[in-house]
Order: C-alpha cells, then structure tokens, then sequence
C-alpha cells in the first residue's frame, strides 16, 4: 500500500437552483453517481453530511457546489471520472453549470489517511489558478508523482 492517497476537490456554480426543473436531471442522478464513486475501485472516503449528500454544503457560496472526495491513486479516480457512468453526467456539465474561467478542479497527494479540510482544498485551488500545475496542486492535464 501506498504511502500516498490523492485527494481532489472540484466546484460548480450552478445556473439554477436545486429545485428547478432545469437541475432535476441532475439532481436525479447523484445518489446513483455518489454510490457508485463509494463502491468504485480505489475509493477511500468522500465529503457528505450525516444523509450522504454534499449539495448543502456552501464552504464555496451558496450558488456552488462541492465534491472533495480521497482516492487510493490517480488511475482509480480517472477511471471512476471518465470510465463510468459518471462520465454520462460530466458531459451534461454545461446544461446545469456555469463556465467557470478559472480552475475548478485540482489534486493533490496526501498522506494515507489523511482526510483533507475545507481549508486545505481551498488553498490547493487557489494556488493551482495562481501558479498553475505544481507537485502541490496539479490536473489530470499534468500529473505529478507523490513526494
């Protein structure tokens, strides 16, 4: 087992509220997705409340919506992204999402156990819009090794 486990944190702001009929697609479909991140190979843990969900949670503003979730390496976490169901939902991205001009999603390596805060993932994506990809904070675009 590795010493290391990637973390990654990704935003959306969203175009209509949670309860619009234009979000209902999307809506509908995450307890599906989240189970099926929860049963994926690799995966260690996710952010949710205590009734699995994460959509309430407003660290970001209430307009955005978070997913922060650990993942045993970056080939279990690329798979469940763009080799599962999950895929089909991250092509709809832009009926239900703003476009965003800065990155909205970033990874990093953590120590194996580690359970990444609200505060860390934060400064991870502001230093990735700042300073671009790094060991610190990277994308699937350019990975970096654990160190």
């Amino acid at each position: 087992m590795s010493d290391y486990h990637l973390a990654q944190l990704n935003i959306a702001k969203m175009k209509f509220g949670m309860d619009s009929p234009e979000l209902a697609d999307f809506v509908a479909r995450l307890e599906e997705v989240n189970a099926l991140a929860d049963d994926s190979p690799g995966f260690v843990w996710r952010l949710q409340t205590d009734t699995g969900d994460a959509t309430a949670i407003d660290f970001f503003g209430p307009d955005t919506l978070v997913n922060m979730s650990v993942w045993q390496n970056i080939e279990s976490l690329h798979d469940y992204v763009y080799r599962s169901a999950h895929k089909e939902v991250l092509a709809r991205r832009k009926e239900w999402f703003e476009r965003m001009l800065e990155a909205y999603s970033v990874l990093w390596w953590i120590p194996a156990g580690h359970i990444p805060t609200f505060e860390e993932a934060a400064q991870r994506l502001e230093q990735l819009q700042d300073s671009g990809p790094s060991a610190a904070a990277f994308t699937f675009k350019q990975v970096f090794s654990p160190q």
